[in-house]
């Protein structure tokens, strides 16, 4: 007999739940070195927060709550006074909130240290009323729960691509399309159902940075997780939660332009690659078999959907949260804040000259350094005093999955990684969870040769593979190799 096909499914409480957090137009907006304005000028697709409650069947208080958001990301200050007022509102704890960035570069960078700036003023209000928003839909995500299925598929999708490339003429690497380079493609898809088989949600975890809009772009948008979730949602008529993945080095491949367009091609590239999996998924709590042959113009093979028993069941309501912290060196030349201000104030100086003898150009260049530095000084300027940086992981099991949940930005290597150790298990892979720091995690390998991510990277080569391997041990202790 053939052996049985195995859909992994979990058995849990989920609820969900959705708001527009869209900011108002006229905030500042300036994302990108190269932009020249400051405000926004309209929006192309509202912003969004999705709330999803996840816990095991019998123990809501041990459950968790992701909210995917459409923003790049958020600053240690502002990110820990949302997620306190968020926390303390909605009577969730603290541990329990798991804000995931769809890290779009179209939203808007609310850093209220900009409140000089044109549209800064209008930062800080509108993170408090953010904050005010989230809290409502993550108390309304979890009134919602009920008894559901969660099902995962894998896609393919190639939208994402390699972005470490090397510009021969100038002899250096940019951060652009490279199409020697790897890209995983994968998509994981998650579809939730209630215990009637009522789709509820689904959810899509896919490294692609959202950098389809960039400096020429004046509108706030999500980028292509707005076209994306369309797709999905007029196929399915539920939200549908775009979840980032391990993204450090990918990027969509036609990107870096101000044609809306483009970013909504981008997004039902990867919706329609959803949908697929998604309809090709079976029934919630079934397998299917082989049901015998049958007598016709050939002797045909049939399979059919049948009914798990209940100790399969009762396998797929386990529930293992593990919360523990990895301790990853800082890089031994991390510059230091008083030297990134000399270095930001000479910038400053030659863009003023630049200006006086009219070279717009030059001046435009000088411009763009200027913000490097500024957000340098925001990377070493919070980071904790030590020689190295506590790293929160949180891993839970459900049924048969596994939920990765981590802060910053992590090369492919620890997706790929996970993935290939334990391969007959779902790996969701979460990462920008509240917060963005200690920003890029690179590949060891991407140090020392001028690549953009490696070059701002406050943490010493080798930390992604530490980490991946110390993650992949408590994943083994659930699915052993």
């Amino acid at each position: 007999m053939p052996t049985p096909l195995e859909t992994p499914q979990s058995l849990c409480s989920f609820g969900v739940a959705r708001g527009d957090v869209t900011p108002p137009v006229g905030i500042y907006h300036r994302m990108w070195g190269a932009a020249s304005h400051e405000r926004s000028t309209g929006v192309h697709r509202p912003l969004t927060a999705t709330a999803a409650f996840i816990a095991p069947p019998n123990g809501l208080s041990e459950g968790v709550v992701v909210v995917a958001l459409d923003h790049c990301l958020l600053w240690d200050l502002e990110a820990q006074k949302v997620l306190d007022v968020v926390a303390a509102k909605s009577g969730i704890a603290r541990e329990q909130l798991l804000v995931a960035f769809s890290h779009t570069h179209a939203s808007g960078l609310m850093d209220t240290g900009r409140a000089d700036r044109p549209g800064g003023d209008l930062i800080a209000p509108y993170l408090a009323e953010l904050a005010e928003r989230l809290a409502v839909l993550v108390a309304d995500a979890q009134a919602q729960a009920e008894p559901a299925t969660l099902g995962y598929a894998l896609g393919r999708c190639n939208l994402a691509a390699h972005r470490d490339g090397f510009d021969e003429a100038g002899g250096r690497f940019v951060c652009g399309f490279n199409p020697d380079g790897p890209a995983d493609d994968t998509v994981v898809v998650v579809r939730a159902t209630n215990a009637a088989g009522r789709t509820l949600a689904t959810m899509v975890n896919y490294a692609c940075h959202p950098t389809t809009l960039a400096w020429d772009n004046t509108l706030i948008s999500p980028d292509f997780p707005g076209a994306m979730r369309e797709v999905v949602e007029q196929a399915t008529g539920v939200p549908c939660l775009f979840l980032q993945g391990a993204s450090g080095e990918l990027g969509p491949r036609e990107g870096f332009v101000g044609d809306l367009a483009v970013a909504d091609r981008n997004g039902r590239q990867l919706g329609y690659a959803a949908l697929s999996a998604l309809e090709g998924m079976p029934p919630p709590r079934t397998r299917f078999e082989y049901a015998g042959p049958v007598e016709s113009g050939a002797v045909i093979g049939t399979w059919r959907h049948v009914p798990l028993e209940a100790d399969q069941l009762r396998d797929l309501e386990a529930w293992d949260l593990k919360r523990w912290t990895v301790n990853l060196p800082f890089r031994p030349d991390l510059p230091t804040a008083e030297s990134t201000r000399q270095d930001r104030a000479r910038w400053e100086r030659e863009e003023q000259d630049a200006m006086g003898r009219g070279d717009r150009a030059r001046a435009a260049e000088c411009r763009a350094f200027v913000e490097r530095m500024n957000r340098q000084l925001v990377r070493v300027g919070s980071l904790p005093p030590g020689p190295n940086f506590p790293f929160d992981v949180l891993l839970w099991k459900t049924g048969g999955a596994v939920w990765l949940a981590v802060g910053a930005e992590h090369y492919q290597h620890l997706q790929v990684e996970l993935r290939r150790r334990a391969p007959h298990a779902p790996i969701v892979v979460l990462t920008l969870v509240n917060g963005w720091q200690p920003g890029y995690l690179p590949s060891a390998s991407a140090y020392g040769r001028g690549i953009y991510q490696a070059e701002i990277a406050v943490l010493a080569a080798g930390s992604l593979e530490a980490l991946t391997d110390n993650i992949a041990a408590r994943i083994a202790e659930w699915f052993p190799a």
